[in-house]
C-alpha cells in the first residue's frame, strides 16, 4: 500500500469486490494458495437480516481445502433431515441422508452470520490478504494489463488496482453492470416472507415444508436457538404490512400451541428469481455467487453454488498469477461453471413448483406420484440420499478425453475417501494430496511410466504423483512401512480405489485438479499422452 496522489493506492495479483459467503471463501482459498488479494465490501460488518441456511458437503469440502472446516463445524446442525407436507399435515417425503462421498455430511443447517465471522476471521492467518469493510466500489476501468477499482472507505477514496477482479457484490452486482454483462431469465410472480427468530423453543428436530396450494410454508430449525420461518404471501398482502411485529407473531403462533413465542431476529421480503447471468467472465473480470447466478430457495443451493464457483476460480486464478499456467486458463471458468450453475437454478425452480401445487387437483396427483416412487427401492433410495441433486460433469474445459463415454470420472467431483500415508497416519484424501493437481496410480507406480518431459510437465504445475497400494496387513513385530513404499504411497484401507478399478479397469491412472474433479483417466501406457495433452489446456509459460 502506498500514497501516490490523491487517495490510497491498492496493489493485488487479484481484488474480490464482496465480502459474502463465496467472496470470503475465494479469498481463504487464495489465501492458502499465497496470492495477494484485497477484498472490498461496502458494508462495515456482518450482514444480519436473513439469507442462507443450508451448506452442503462439497461446500465444506471447500472449506476443508481453505482450512476452515474444523471452525466451522461446531456451529452446524450435522445431517439435517427435512419432511415434505401435505396440506392435510401427511408426510410425503421423510428425507435423512447419511451417505458422506465426500467426506462429509450432505445436509447441514448454519446460521449465516457465525458463517461469515468465522470467513472473516480466517482471513487474518493471511499476510497477503486484506479486507476492507465499509469500502464501497464506485469505478471499474480495464486496461490490457489490469483492472483498476476506485472506491470509498473510512477513510476517504482509495484506489485498487489488481491483475484480476472478481465481482461476488450480489445480484445487483455493480461489477456486473459496469462491463455490460446481461443477467437473463425471470423472475417469479409470487413474493415471500422470510422470518428469522430467536429463543426458539420449538422442539423440532427436522426441516418441515408444507406443501399447501395457497400459502406454502417452511421452518427450518437453526444452531444455538434461531429459526427460520418461509411463508408465501397472498395475492393482495402489503409488504409494507405483513414484516409488522403483530402480523408476523399471527402466522408464528399457531407452531408454538402452548409454548413461549421466540422473538423476532430479522424480516426480509424476497422476490424468487431464476436468473442467470450471460457470461461469466469478461477479459480480466469474473463474476461468482449471486452476481452470476440467482436461484429460489427451495433447494438450498443457492450459496452452495456460489462456492462451487469459489472452488473452480481459485485454483485457477493461483495457477495464472503463480505462472504455473497462461491466462487463456482462466477461459474455462465461465466454460465449466456456467452451464452447471444454470441447471441449479432451473432445479430449484421446478423443486419450487411441487412446493406450491396450483391447486386441489394438481396437489392430489403429486401426492400420489410421491407416496408410489417411494415404495420402489431404489427409487427410495435415490430421493433418501438426495441423489437427485444435478452433479456437474465437465465435458469441455480442463478435461482430456471427456466424451463419449458416460460411464467415465472425468469431468466428475472425485470422492473421498479416507486413505493411509506410508507412516501410517490415516486421514481423508484432500489433506493428504493438498491443493495441488495429483496422479493416482490405481495399478502401479506412475513415476515409472512417466517420460522425462511429462516430469518437467509435472513439475512446472506443481503436481503430486502417487501411487495407490492395497491395505497393509496387520504386523506383529514391526510397526515401519514396508520397503517398498515411499511417501508417495496412499493405501487404499477403505476400497474405494479397490471399487474403482473392478468397475473399470481400464482406468489404470485418474488426474485430479486442485478442485479434485478428475482430469483425466487412462491406463499407464497412455500416461504421457495425456499429461502432454493437459500441458496444452493449462498452457503454462516456457
Amino acid at each position: 500500500m502506498s500514497d501516490r496522489g490523491s487517495g490510497v493506492q491498492i496493489e493485488a495479483d487479484v481484488a474480490i469486490v464482496g465480502a459474502g459467503p463465496c467472496g470470503s471463501t475465494l479469498a481463504n482459498l487464495l489465501g492458502v494458495a499465497g496470492v495477494s488479494t484485497v477484498v472490498l465490501d461496502r458494508e462495515p460488518g456482518v450482514t444480519p437480516y436473513p439469507r442462507a441456511v443450508a451448506i452442503d458437503d462439497e461446500s465444506l469440502r471447500t472449506l476443508q481445502t481453505a482450512g476452515l472446516v474444523d471452525q466451522v463445524l461446531p456451529d452446524l446442525i450435522q445431517n439435517a433431515p427435512i419432511r415434505y407436507h401435505s396440506s392435510s399435515g401427511r408426510v410425503l417425503a421423510h428425507i435423512r441422508p447419511s451417505a458422506q462421498p465426500y467426506g462429509w455430511p450432505r445436509r447441514n443447517l448454519f446460521f449465516q452470520p457465525l458463517l461469515e465471522r468465522s470467513l472473516r476471521v480466517g482471513l487474518d492467518r493471511f499476510p497477503d490478504v486484506r479486507l476492507l469493510p465499509g469500502t464501497e466500489v464506485t469505478g471499474l476501468t480495464r486496461t490490457e494489463d489490469e483492472v483498476v477499482l476506485t472506491a470509498t472507505g473510512p477513510d476517504g477514496p482509495l484506489t485498487v488496482r489488481a491483475g484480476y477482479v472478481v465481482g461476488a457484490d450480489g445480484g445487483r452486482s455493480f461489477v456486473r453492470e459496469s462491463v455490460g454483462i446481461d443477467l437473463v431469465g425471470s423472475t417469479a410472480p409470487s413474493r415471500w416472507l422470510v422470518v428469522d427468530v430467536e429463543g426458539d423453543a420449538l422442539e423440532s428436530l427436522y426441516s418441515a415444508v408444507y406443501c399447501h396450494p395457497e400459502r406454502p410454508t417452511m421452518t427450518i430449525p437453526l444452531p444455538y436457538g434461531y429459526r427460520r420461518f418461509e411463508f408465501k404471501l397472498l395475492p393482495g398482502e402489503d409488504e409494507q404490512d405483513i414484516v409488522r411485529d403483530e402480523r408476523i407473531l399471527g402466522l408464528l403462533r399457531p407452531y408454538y400451541p402452548g409454548l413461549p413465542m421466540p422473538t423476532i431476529y430479522g424480516r426480509r421480503v424476497y422476490w424468487h428469481h431464476s436468473r442467470i447471468a450471460s457470461t461469466f467472465s469478461s477479459g480480466r473480470v469474473f463474476l461468482a455467487g449471486d452476481a452470476a447466478h440467482l436461484q429460489p430457495p427451495f433447494f438450498g443451493q443457492g450459496m452452495n453454488s456460489g462456492l462451487r464457483d469459489a472452488t473452480n476460480l481459485a485454483w485457477k486464478l493461483a495457477a495464472v498469477t503463480g505462472g504455473r499456467a497462461a491466462p487463456q486458463l482462466l477461459d474455462t471458468y465461465d466454460e465449466e461453471r456456467r452451464d452447471h450453475a444454470w441447471a441449479m437454478v432451473s432445479f430449484a425452480t421446478r423443486v419450487g413448483s411441487m412446493y406450491q401445487p396450483r391447486n386441489r387437483a394438481t396437489e392430489v396427483v403429486r401426492d400420489t406420484v410421491f407416496r408410489a416412487v417411494q415404495v420402489i427401492p431404489g427409487a427410495r433410495e435415490y430421493i433418501l440420499q438426495m441423489k437427485y441433486k444435478p452433479a456437474p460433469r465437465y465435458e469441455r474445459g480442463v478435461v482430456v478425453d471427456a466424451a463419449g463415454d458416460r460411464g467415465s470420472p472425468v469431468g466428475r467431483l472425485f470422492g473421498q475417501p479416507v486413505v493411509e500415508d506410508a507412516g501410517g497416519t490415516r486421514r481423508r484424501l484432500d489433506d493428504v494430496l493438498g491443493p495441488t493437481i495429483a496422479v493416482l496410480g490405481l495399478a502401479g507406480d506412475p513415476e515409472a511410466h512417466l517420460s522425462p518431459e511429462s516430469r518437467k510437465v509435472l513439475d512446472r504445475l506443481g503436481a503430486t504423483v502417487w501411487a495407490v497400494a492395497p491395505p497393509r496387513p496387520g504386523r506383529r513385530a514391526s510397526t515401519s512401512a514396508p520397503a517398498d513404499t515411499g511417501p508417495g504411497t496412499l493405501f487404499d484401507v477403505t476400497g474405494a480405489f479397490r471399487d474403482i478399478r473392478l468397475d473399470r479397469p481400464q482406468d489404470e491412472v485418474l488426474v485430479l485438479r486442485p478442485d479434485r474433479y478428475v482430469a483425466a483417466a487412462c491406463p499407464l501406457a497412455d500416461l504421457d499422452r495425456v499429461v502432454a495433452t493437459l500441458d496444452r489446456i493449462i498452457a503454462p509459460p516456457r
